[in-house]
Parts: structure tokens; C-alpha cells; sequence
């Protein structure tokens, strides 16, 4: 058997033994045929690896493919207009910033300048043209080979977004917008060959990758910084129902910043493409958070920022699982990955009360 990243899974590779979150629950059993639900569940757990049978390990890693052609043209229609290139451009020049700024913190002990972190990260969101995009442009972006820092800026601007929907403060926002930019901190410490090692990772660089969380405060707790992004470093990977790491805290014990983070963090991992398909339907996760447990999050922040991504796709066309298409009229609270469908034909399609139909594509 050998330790392969979360991130380099492929559907057909085979668990070799039973794969079980920090407080020791299982998640997916021994001898379990990976496929594209299983692989992103592991993501909504944090699980960052897993051991595979050595027989599956040569599972052919096809091209990036979509659901329907429906679907990429969604993508492609996206990538081809003004406001998706104005926004990838300025990705490009901010991340380069970014890696530099955090390079210097870690490397050369340099102080952490948070208006310039601020300003290279707000001046994505002004190019956006609305909240609506952020979670579409970020979907569709290519892949970058230093993910650490495109993960970083990733999940600051929706840390961002979800502290405005929380109705935060100016002030507030911004500092939730810095300890995104800054709670993966600690992997820069962790040796570069580890951190990018494509699969078979030992247990003992499975173990040194865990401790980032650790190093990130380590980092920043001498900074002359707010305590939120040096909690937010330490702490994004905690559950408040006990289940996360590195120590076990539960809601009243965790920072309200590395709260959002931690929704952040996960939403942003669990939607990213993959090298056998393009970008998750973001109807696909929802339906993974209440299908696996909204209580490992604060309730008040994942119900507000579930409900309102869900919002943002009122109007939109869909495809649902029968093949059958329609557009989303309005969110169901109670069932937020199950909207009420308008079909072509006129008529309304409840997925709330079919539970064996789901929205497999935003068209």
C-alpha cells in the first residue's frame, strides 16, 4: 500500500485500509472503489491523504473532462468574457506579490505588512464585478503549480465575501480577508519537496505536513498583528463538534475568524478542478455539507454561507441527474442543495421532494 495526497486521487484506486477523521470516526471504509463523491468527501473531512492498494495505484489519469457539453460551454463561455480575463490577469500579478510577501515573512523573519496583503487581495474583489463572480471565476481558474498561495488568496476572498454576508464591519472584513491570506502560513515551513510531493508520501511526511497549523502560529505569534490571524492560523482546521485538529477544540474554544476560514478553506478545496474533471458543481457541495454534518460548523456562519451561494445561482439554467433541464426559481431553506426547478416544459420540479434527483450541472 502507499500514502497518496488527497489532492492526487483518481476514481478506480482502492483504500487499503479504513480511512478515519481526527476524532476517529470512519469516513470510507477498507477496500472502497474510489469515485468522484468519495475523493471530495475526504476533502469536506481535511483528510489531506490516504494509503491506496499498490494494485490500483495505475489508474490512468484521463484528461479533463465535463459532465455535458451543456456544461462546458458554461465554463468556456466564462473564460472567454472581459470580466473573467480582467480578473485572471490581476490573479496572476497579485499571487506573484503575495508569494513574495510570505516568502520574506518565513524566510527572512520580515514583518507582516497587512495594507499591502490587503491591497493586492481587495483589488480582486473591485475587478470582480460583483460577489456573484468571485465563486465562478475561482471555479474556473487554471491550476497554478505554487497552490499553496493561489489556495491562500483563493480562500481570503471568500472569507471576504462571507464576512460581508455575515453583515461583519468594514474593519472586520478586512481582518477576515488577512487571516485567509495568512492561515496556511505554516506550510511554507515545511520542506517545498514535501508540500508539492505528487503521491507516496511517508507517514512521516504525512505526520510533518499535520503540523502546519502549528508552525503558522509559530510564525506569526511574535507579529505585530491582530491575535485573530494568528488563531485563524492555528485553529482553521478545528470542528466545533470536536473532530478537528491539532487540538480537539469545540465551538466556544475556536475563533470566530478561523471559523470563517475553515469554511472557506474547505468550500475552496472541495470545488477545485481535478485532473479527470472540471470544476465541482457548487449544488454538489451543499448537498455534502448536509448530507456528512453541518454541525462540524458554526451553524450561523455555514447555513449563511451555504444559503446565499445557493442564491446566487437563482435564474441560472441547470441539467438535473435524469438528464432533464430547467432553471432555478427559488432555494428551498431547509434543503438548500434541492431548489425549486422551472423544466422547459413549463412545469415545477421540487427536489426537495425527490430524493433520488439532484442538479448535476450549472449550464
Amino acid at each position: 500500500m502507499k500514502r497518496v495526497k488527497v489532492s492526487q486521487l483518481v476514481p478506480g484506486m482502492v483504500t487499503a485500509e479504513d480511512v478515519y477523521n481526527y476524532s476517529d470516526q470512519l469516513v470510507l471504509p477498507k477496500g472502497l472503489v474510489l469515485n468522484d463523491q468519495s475523493i471530495t468527501k475526504l476533502e469536506f473531512y481535511a483528510i489531506m491523504s490516504i494509503r491506496i492498494e499498490e494494485a490500483s495505484m495505475n489508474v490512468a489519469k484521463p484528461e479533463v473532462t465535463y459532465s455535458s457539453a451543456g456544461e462546458q460551454s458554461y465554463s468556456e463561455r466564462l473564460k472567454k468574457s472581459p470580466a473573467f480575463k480582467e480578473f485572471q490577469h490581476t490573479f496572476d500579478q497579485k499571487i506573484g506579490s503575495i508569494k513574495g510577501a510570505l516568502n520574506d515573512i518565513v524566510d527572512k523573519g520580515m514583518d507582516v505588512d497587512p495594507d499591502l496583503l490587503l491591497e493586492d487581495t481587495l483589488a480582486l474583489l473591485n475587478n470582480s464585478h460583483g460577489q456573484v463572480n468571485v465563486f465562478d471565476m475561482l471555479r474556473n481558474m487554471r491550476s497554478y503549480d505554487d497552490q499553496t498561495f493561489a489556495h491562500s488568496l483563493n480562500v481570503a476572498l471568500i472569507s471576504n465575501v462571507l464576512a460581508g454576508w455575515l453583515h461583519m464591519a468594514p474593519e472586520q472584513v478586512e481582518l477576515a480577508t488577512l487571516c485567509g491570506v495568512l492561515h496556511d502560513i505554516g506550510k511554507l515551513a515545511i520542506p517545498e519537496s514535501i508540500v508539492k510531493k505528487p503521491d507516496k508520501l511517508t507517514d512521516e511526511e504525512f505526520n510533518l505536513i499535520k503540523t502546519h497549523t502549528i508552525e503558522g502560529y509559530r510564525i506569526l505569534k511574535d507579529q505585530n498583528i491582530n491575535v485573530h490571524i494568528k488563531n485563524a492560523a492555528l485553529q482553521h482546521h478545528e470542528r466545533c463538534d470536536g473532530s478537528g485538529y491539532p487540538l480537539g477544540w469545540t465551538s466556544d474554544q475556536i475563533d470566530k475568524y478561523a471559523k470563517i476560514v475553515s469554511i472557506a478553506d474547505v468550500y475552496d478545496a472541495m470545488t477545485a478542478s481535478r485532473v479527470y474533471r472540471g470544476p465541482l458543481c457548487p449544488f454538489k457541495v451543499i448537498e455534502i455539507f448536509e448530507e456528512e454534518g453541518l454541525q462540524r460548523y458554526d451553524t450561523k456562519y455555514i447555513l449563511t454561507f451555504l444559503e446565499n451561494v445557493a442564491l446566487t445561482y437563482i435564474g441560472n439554467k441547470v441539467r438535473l441527474s435524469d438528464g432533464r433541464i430547467g432553471k432555478i426559481v427559488f432555494t428551498n431553506k431547509t434543503m438548500l442543495s434541492k431548489p425549486m426547478i422551472e423544466g422547459e416544459d413549463g412545469t415545477f420540479i421540487d427536489l426537495s421532494k425527490e430524493s433520488n434527483l439532484s442538479i448535476d450541472a450549472i449550464l
